[in-house]
């Protein structure tokens, strides 16, 4: 395996000279950096990063651990984590959860083995004791999306509550009385954010609130394929379906048509979380619309300013905004027989 010392003879100067080039630190005349660099090139020569992690206690990777890469909602953030770790001169290891807490388990173990320098990490369970192990490895840590009860730390969420209140109240206001919701797991903050946001709607505009049309589950599409199917077969059926997130209203759209009915005649559905295809669905599909790259953002600068020693400061809560977008999946209510 070439070394730096192999790089030192073929240039013709001292080890120290190729450690100086390499790391863009003291006096090295262009000449010589020119020949370190095509010396380097020519054997092949990949630095010792982790070498240079344990003198310097920073490897300059931040871990961002995610329930499922294959939701567009997810790929987003991590899009916006990624821009801007790179523009601060870190590098992110992708984590896939799957949604599984003893994976996610696992995933946080090696991360610590690996001298990640921080972690940014969708939980997949609120439990506080799940994080226990980072506060005493000092390890800086970002929560995405969800939070975790009585654990500390940085925080970035968008507002599901009032999203999943708004959309409700949209239904209500189109003529919808009868509206169920699909919602994610109950140990998982958003699924109950966006109940209560539902709950809260309904108890606003004086209608009942029936526990029957709510279901929890899961975030994929099995679930809001299953659920939805139930839910329309029975008596009265709701008139409208409040999917939790875009994986459940994919599967709601499918149980949908395989049972003949249409949408928003028979039905109207409703999303959590834009999807690519929302608008070339007909009826194209109304949603409730996250920020999912400034989530990324905002959760990669919380962490990096930490790391940089920038904010030492407590713990922080960043909220951004949900936006409604309307479309013609929720139509208008119609009598029905």
């Amino acid at each position: 395996m070439v070394n730096i010392r192999d790089v030192a003879k073929r240039a013709g100067v001292s080890a120290i000279t190729v450690s100086r080039v390499i790391n863009n630190s003291g006096a090295v005349n262009s000449a010589t950096r020119e020949r370190v660099n095509q010396a380097i090139e020519e054997l092949g020569y990949v630095p010792n990063t982790l070498a240079k992690s344990f003198r310097s206690k920073q490897t300059s990777l931040i871990a961002l651990v995610l329930s499922d890469i294959t939701n567009p909602f997810w790929t987003t953030i991590a899009r916006g984590v990624e821009d801007t770790a790179e523009k601060n001169g870190f590098h992110v290891i992708l984590c896939n959860t799957d949604e599984n807490p003893e994976k996610e388990a696992n995933y946080i173990n090696v991360l610590l083995q690996r001298r990640v320098d921080g972690i940014i990490i969708a939980s997949t369970i609120n439990d506080k004791n799940r994080f226990l192990m980072l506060k005493r490895h000092a390890l800086p840590c970002v929560l995405l999306d969800r939070r975790v009860d009585g654990f500390k730390c940085d925080t970035v969420v968008s507002d599901g509550r009032e999203g999943a209140r708004k959309m409700t109240e949209h239904l209500i206001r189109r003529g919808y009385h009868r509206i169920a919701i699909v919602a994610g797991p109950p140990t998982i903050s958003t699924a109950q954010e966006r109940v209560e946001g539902y709950c809260q709607a309904l108890r606003e505009n004086q209608v009942p609130i029936d526990e029957g049309l709510i279901v929890r589950g899961s975030y994929r599409q099995d679930n809001g394929y299953e659920s939805v199917k139930q839910l329309l077969k029975s008596d009265p059926r709701p008139q409208a379906i409040f999917a939790g997130n875009n994986f459940i209203a994919v599967g709601a759209l499918h149980a949908i048509r395989e049972l003949g009915l249409r949408i928003p005649e028979d039905v109207a559905l409703a999303g959590f979380d834009d999807i690519p295809q929302g608008t070339l669905i007909s009826p194209a599909l109304t949603v409730v619309s996250q920020r999912a790259y400034e989530m990324g953002v905002a959760a990669a600068q919380s962490l990096i300013t930490r790391l940089s020693g920038k904010y030492r400061g407590k713990a922080r809560e960043i909220v951004l905004a949900t936006d409604i977008i309307i479309r013609e999946s929720c139509g208008q209510v119609r009598e029905r027989p």
